[in-house]
Formats: structure tokens, sequence, C-alpha cells
């Protein structure tokens, strides 16, 4: 088999696909997300704290010097990442737990029994023309 042909026949399989469409998807439900947080969300919540911007909280390590910037540790931004990771993981835990929930619904849900094979369905008329002889 050559390589194009192997590679053809990954790229196409269904879970490959699915897994690119969710990854798109994801990706563009995160820029959702940090929009609602620091867009939204934050903005409040610095009010609230006396007009606090969270993306300019920080602490100064070491103060620039000369053409050196300054070192600075970024906490505000930190926080606004921890918010929208929260969002976004609270997000897909009920997006999973209600398709677990639809799984096991499915599962519960009483199945019919599969239908005879020919085989069966031959060898059922065979005793009935035999039960009907004697």
């Amino acid at each position: 088999m050559s390589m194009m042909k192997e590679f053809k026949d990954f790229a196409v399989k269904g879970n490959v696909v699915d897994m690119a469409v969710g990854i798109i998807i994801g990706a563009a439900f995160g820029k959702i997300v940090t929009a609602l947080v620091s867009g939204v969300i934050m903005p409040p919540i610095g009010v609230l704290l006396g007009g606090v911007n969270f993306s300019d909280l920080a602490f100064v390590v070491k103060d620039a010097v000369g053409e050196a910037p300054a070192v600075v540790i970024s906490y505000g931004a930190f926080v606004q990442t921890v918010i929208d990771f929260s969002i976004i993981a609270f997000a897909i835990f009920m997006l999973v737990k209600g398709i677990n929930t639809l799984k096991k619904k499915e599962e519960e849900a009483p199945k019919a029994p599969p239908a005879p094979s020919a085989e069966e369905t031959l060898l059922a008329e065979i005793r009935d023309l035999l039960k009907s002889k004697s």
C-alpha cells in the first residue's frame, strides 16, 4: 500500500474528521469565552474591587534599567486566564455529562430481539410442516 493511500485512509476516517471539527469549534469557543471574561465578567469585578483593571495587575520584580525592560509578574492576566479555563472546563463538563446521560438512556432502553436468520426461519417452517402432518 502506498504512503499516499495510507494517509488518505487515515485522514478521512470519521474519528479524525470529528476530532478536527472538535478542535476548530473548541478554539472558537475559547475565543468567545475569553471575550466574555475580559469584556463582560472582569470589568464589574474590577469595579467591585475599587476600579481595578485585572490585566494591569502585576508585581514589578526589577525596574527597567536603560534599554532592559522591567521584570514583571503579571498575576492579573493569570487570574483572568484561570477564570477563562474554569468556564471552558465547566462547559465541557456539562457537555460530557449530557452525552453520558444520553448514552445511559440508550443502554437502558429495551432492545428488540434480533430477527431470526433465514436458516432459523426455514427450520421453523419445516417443524411446522412436520407438526401439521402428524
